[in-house]
């Protein structure tokens, strides 16, 4: 999902408007391979840390310590892990620009910090874990946009930044709804691990009503932005209010009524959907320009 969202940033929404980039067709498959390998680091990671929850809220699924051993799974992050890190020193010099390195250090810093740490803290770990799913996007922009702009491109350049943060910001607030609607899934076994997630604080129905509240204020935004910036696209505003304002609402309804985990994981899944029909849409700019 990562890979086809960056790839949408770079071959649907780009060449919708006129802008200089920097990346060579090599050079992007490999800023690809290194968010992917960071990002592969940082689920095995996790896996190895949720060993004890996984066995409780999803048995079936549990990959670490009966598929592969935690020893080889912990050498597989740190493989995984300096992949990522090496190409990224490599392309962020290629680029000219060695301070964006420091980019993929920090990530993958994240996300061990996550995984050990910040996932038990209600609300904390939800954030951290957006914030990183909204810089598999800007990320593109960082190494595409900035190292090609010049005075003369500066404010397109800049525009073209400012549309793939609204891409960015969106895609923070569906997974941030996300991981509470999955720590309310999960919450039996995080609480036998001690955790403190939001709904082991609050309960399932209150944090029900949370999310549904975010899902409404998620909703409002859309409308805002598609009433202010796309009131004269009627195929955009269609594409919207079917695609993703329609799915969200229904969203909002199902977590008003939710109680068992059967219910939060369709609601879990309908939000990945909106996600992925969010990240298309991309695709409406080369006919709405």
């Amino acid at each position: 999902m990562i890979a086809v969202v960056q790839l949408l940033v770079k071959y649907a929404l780009f060449p919708a408007f006129v802008i200089d980039t920097t990346l060579s067709p090599l050079n992007f498959f490999l800023l690809i391979l290194a968010t992917l390998a960071i990002a592969a680091g940082g689920y095995i990671i996790n896996d190895i840390y949720d060993i004890e929850t996984d066995t409780i809220n999803k048995p079936n699924k549990v990959i670490v310590g009966k598929k592969i051993t935690e020893s080889s799974a912990n050498k597989l992050y740190i493989l995984f892990t300096f992949i990522g890190v090496c190409i990224g020193f490599y392309l962020s010099h290629k680029v000219g620009r060695p301070p964006f390195f420091g980019l993929f250090v920090i990530i993958a810093a994240a996300l061990y910090v996550y995984a050990s740490y910040l996932k038990q803290i209600a609300v904390a770990g939800n954030i951290i874990v957006s914030i990183l799913v909204s810089l598999s996007l800007l990320i593109v922009g960082v190494f595409e946009l900035i190292p090609a702009m010049t005075i003369e491109n500066e404010t397109i350049q800049s525009t073209m930044l400012e549309v793939l943060t609204d891409f960015a910001i969106f895609a923070f607030l569906i997974n941030f709804i996300r991981e509470i609607v999955k720590d309310t899934q999960d919450v039996d076994g995080d609480h036998k691990a001690g955790m403190q997630t939001l709904p082991i604080l609050f309960g399932k129905a209150r944090t029900s009503k949370v999310t549904m509240a975010l899902t409404l204020i998620t909703i409002a935004i859309i409308i805002y932005y598609i009433t202010t910036f796309l009131y004269m696209h009627v195929t955009a505003i269609a594409y919207f209010l079917i695609a993703v304002v329609g799915p969200l609402i229904y969203i909002a309804i199902k977590m008003f009524t939710a109680e068992n985990s059967n219910h939060f994981k369709h609601i879990s899944f309908m939000l990945k959907i909106v996600m992925i029909t969010g990240m298309l849409s991309m695709a409406l700019y080369r006919v709405i320009l």
